[in-house]
């Protein structure tokens, strides 16, 4: 990348844009800044371009996974990582899983969805899924199209997208407070407050009264999620029930418990206490069979976006694997532990890698994606494959230069927790 390059413009802009903005800056000001806020400051840099030395990519000569055994621990960019046996369950064409032992639970699947899967799984993202009745960022600010913003950006005829009105003194509807947004720390979910949560005030945000009628294509670029299956709410961080449950697509799911599927278990908790706190009635032996993913989100990263440090709160099972898949450009991928006072591990994540985050320690983590790697989209997504015409292809394309997508799904309830709930197709 040309930032690293001190004789290239992108060096020298960089830097002139950081002088600009530390020239008044206090001295000591990162003194205060929690071991994962340091980091995430660090990766998030334009100048000085950040450190990938001490990333973990699975993909680098250093982690040739051919020369390993089975069970075998091995260090990458300084990193501990073990090499997992394959599951009974898991398919011969299926590539290797790798445990990191200081985020126990944490599992990485580098490449497990083909070049042709990822490829299709875009135009789901894109055409299928941003649409009615999936609740995206852009619905409460404005009436979207009916057939989706991604098939009304490619009509050369669409019309623009009308704003929602608000006109406060004569709304009967409340909604969350219009200001500046709000940080929440939710009370993480479990069985016993599941009803108080349920019946908890969830209003609908408000629109902006700011924004005007734009094109489909203008709102392509704003688009940041859409809602998978149960619905959730960004103002309360909790699962707004009320709502139903959408649909969960079918290769999305399969996609996802194929992944749980080829990871042997018994060697990430074979070894722990399961009567320890956080683990509840739910067992990771029965995960091959009893694993299913009723809510997620899709993420649509620009290049410059992030997503700052969180935690998963929000699930009544804080146990069950998340399971998150990479799309399009990579990105820098931090984990750490239960506070931000734990120095989080670096990850390296590519185009068709899967995450998968399991048990109390790791899904109740702090991580976060600071740095989306600009310039690092993979050749398939250029090429033209058998089943494609470049017509058809070529707006994706041009679309994924500048974004990464992520689908994340997780399974909301704990096994024999029954919630009451009627879920709605």
């Amino acid at each position: 990348m040309d930032v690293y390059d001190p004789s290239s413009a992108a060096y020298k802009k960089a830097r002139r844009q950081y002088l600009k903005t530390t020239k008044n800056r206090t001295k000591d000001l990162d003194a205060e800044w929690t071991p994962f806020r340091a980091a995430e400051k660090s990766y998030k840099a334009r100048f000085p371009p950040p450190d990938l030395s001490h990333v973990l990519d699975l993909t680098s000569a250093t982690c040739d996974a051919e020369t390993l055994v089975s069970g075998q621990s091995f260090y990458c960019n300084g990193i501990e990582i073990k090499l997992l046996d394959p599951s009974e369950s898991m398919s011969p064409c299926v590539g290797k899983a790798f445990a990191v032992p200081r985020v126990p639970g944490l599992v990485i699947l580098p490449s497990f969805v083909s070049p042709q899967d990822q490829r299709r799984l875009v135009r789901w993202a894109l055409r299928d899924h941003a649409r009615h009745p999936n609740e995206t960022n852009l619905d409460a600010h404005y009436i979207l199209p009916d057939e989706g913003l991604w098939n009304a950006h490619l009509s050369s005829d669409a019309p623009l997208v009308r704003t929602r009105a608000y006109i406060p003194e004569s709304s009967d509807t409340k909604y969350e407070h219009s200001g500046p947004r709000q940080l929440v720390s939710n009370t993480p979910a479990d069985p016993a407050n599941f009803q108080s949560m349920l019946h908890s005030p969830k209003p609908p945000p408000a629109p902006s009264p700011s924004v005007s009628p734009a094109s489909p294509t203008a709102l392509t670029s704003k688009l940041r999620w859409a809602n998978i299956g149960w619905s959730y709410h960004w103002g309360s961080k909790q699962y707004d029930f009320t709502k139903g449950k959408g649909r969960v697509d079918n290769e999305i799911g399969a996609i996802c418990k194929r992944a749980v599927s080829s990871v042997n278990w018994s060697e990430i908790f074979g070894q722990k206490n399961l009567d320890e706190e956080g683990w509840g009635d739910e067992h990771w032996r029965t995960w091959h069979e009893t694993y299913e993913p009723d809510a997620g989100i899709v993420n649509y990263y620009q290049i410059k976006d992030t997503l700052m440090a969180h935690v998963d709160r929000s699930e009544v099972c804080a146990t069950s694997p998340l399971v998150s898949i990479s799309l399009g450009n990579a990105a820098i991928f931090l984990i750490g532990g239960l506070t931000r006072d734990v120095e989080p591990t670096a990850i390296l994540l590519r185009s068709g890698d899967v995450v998968i985050m399991s048990g109390p320690a790791c899904r109740r983590a702090y991580h976060g994606v600071p740095r989306i790697l600009e310039d690092t989209l993979p050749d398939h997504f250029s090429l033209i494959l058998d089943d494609e015409e470049l017509s058809s292809w070529t707006p994706y394309e041009s679309y994924m230069r500048t974004t990464r997508i992520n689908i994340n799904v997780r399974q909301v309830f704990p096994k024999r927790f029954d919630p009451g709930l009627q879920a709605e197709n």
